[in-house]
């Protein structure tokens, strides 16, 4: 799970950490990680940095949510940025 304390963000092993440590590169579909957020934000920076070194595992979607095309997101989220989905699923928020 991507958890959040104070300024630092922190990968564990459930969640997002054992999927990115088991999908492998050579499959032919990589899965589809979104990322909702809100540009800029500090979180949302920290969380893609944490991402880096697993990039070619998966392929981020990032969704702004303050672009009008996108205030369904907006209503559902604004409290909650970043958020994740994994293939479509939600798969987890700041906590």
């Amino acid at each position: 799970m991507l958890w959040f304390q104070g300024n630092s963000v922190q990968l564990a092993r459930s969640s997002l950490g054992v999927f990115l440590v088991n999908c492998s590169a050579s499959k032919t579909t990589l899965p589809v990680l979104t990322l909702f957020t809100k540009d800029p934000h500090p979180l949302c920076g920290e969380a893609k940095e944490v991402l880096k070194p697993y990039k070619n595992r998966f392929i981020l979607q990032e969704v702004n949510v303050t672009l009008p095309e996108n205030s369904a997101w907006y209503e559902r989220y604004k409290f909650d940025i970043p958020v994740f989905h994994l293939n479509g699923q939600f798969l987890m928020m700041h906590g």
